[in-house]
């Protein structure tokens, strides 16, 4: 039996989202992310005024007159949700967690694919893959997902980027639409997996970032404690030269986070758990929508 609070939850999402998505992110998102152009369906005789591009030489030598290759349009796309599940993603200076920020936007994309009559899925992971819900087209399936996101309970606190990368490899074999959900906050090199995967799929990547993860506060001493691995640090936020020296290395890891997805021409987006991640989401995909057209 799920709890009543938990079912609240989701139903609150559920109504927020599903308005934003039928008020301003469906066209959008049809715009911008489609089916994979056009897939082979039928050879069929040649008439005058074919284009002689699509002729099919080999049935062409078999029957002894031109025969052409009849292409119909794909439509259905296959959307493939990577969520970190890692301790990290619990953590919130402010309104809400960043768990909870990766929930909403999880529902935009999923509620916008299903009104597309899309298939969407998703790949819960630590630095193991928790579970695993094949792509389906309906809201119910929608509103489970949803639930996993906010209430499921990992097995690992750690992140391990390259074990959702290789297992969504393993498991979608056609090209999808694939959103990498996640802080990056991980000491490995995940570049490998991150070009195999952006070669085989449409793959975007979404950070979703606290502000005191760029920025600490005037407070004096602060015991920090990491999330997923239990380290302790003392740290005198009182000092300027600390705090400095903080928000650089915060700056620089942006920065290689940026050039790493760049170098692999994959679309990357941050998303703030103090600011509305509605505007950014629908600026991100009117200048996808832009770049597609030009």
């Amino acid at each position: 039996m799920i709890p009543a609070d938990i079912i609240r939850k989701v139903n609150r999402i559920r109504i927020r989202t599903r308005k934003a998505v039928i008020e301003s992110f469906a066209g959008h998102y049809h715009s911008v992310f489609k089916g994979q152009g056009i897939e082979f369906h039928e050879v069929r005789e040649y008439y005058p005024g074919d284009d002689i591009r699509w002729i099919d030489w080999n049935v062409t030598a078999r029957m002894g007159h031109p025969y052409v290759k009849k292409f119909i349009e794909e439509r259905e796309l296959t959307v493939m949700l990577l969520l970190d599940l890692s301790r990290s993603l619990a953590f919130g200076s402010g309104r809400q967690l960043k768990r909870e920020t990766a929930a909403e936007v999880a529902a935009v994309l999923a509620f916008s694919a299903v009104l597309n009559s899309d298939r969407v899925g998703a790949v819960l992971f630590t630095d193991r893959v928790e579970l695993f819900t094949p792509p389906r087209k309906d809201t119910r399936h929608v509103l489970r997902m949803i639930r996993d996101i906010l209430f499921f309970e990992p097995r690992s606190y750690a992140t391990r980027l390259s074990t959702a990368l290789e297992f969504l490899n393993r498991v979608t074999r056609r090209r999808s639409t694939c959103f990498l959900i996640s802080d990056f906050l991980t000491e490995e090199d995940f570049y490998r997996p991150l070009s195999i995967t952006a070669q085989r799929h449409d793959l975007v990547a979404i950070r979703i970032l606290d502000p005191r993860e760029l920025t600490w506060p005037k407070c004096g001493l602060v015991e920090w404690e990491d999330l997923e691995t239990g380290n302790r640090c003392l740290t005198d936020t009182a000092s300027r030269h600390v705090r400095q020296v903080f928000s650089r290395s915060r700056l620089s890891f942006s920065r290689r986070l940026r050039e790493t997805f760049a170098s692999q021409d994959i679309d990357f987006l941050e998303l703030r758990t103090d600011e509305p991640y509605d505007q950014a989401l629908l600026n991100f995909f009117r200048l996808r929508e832009l770049r597609y057209r030009r």
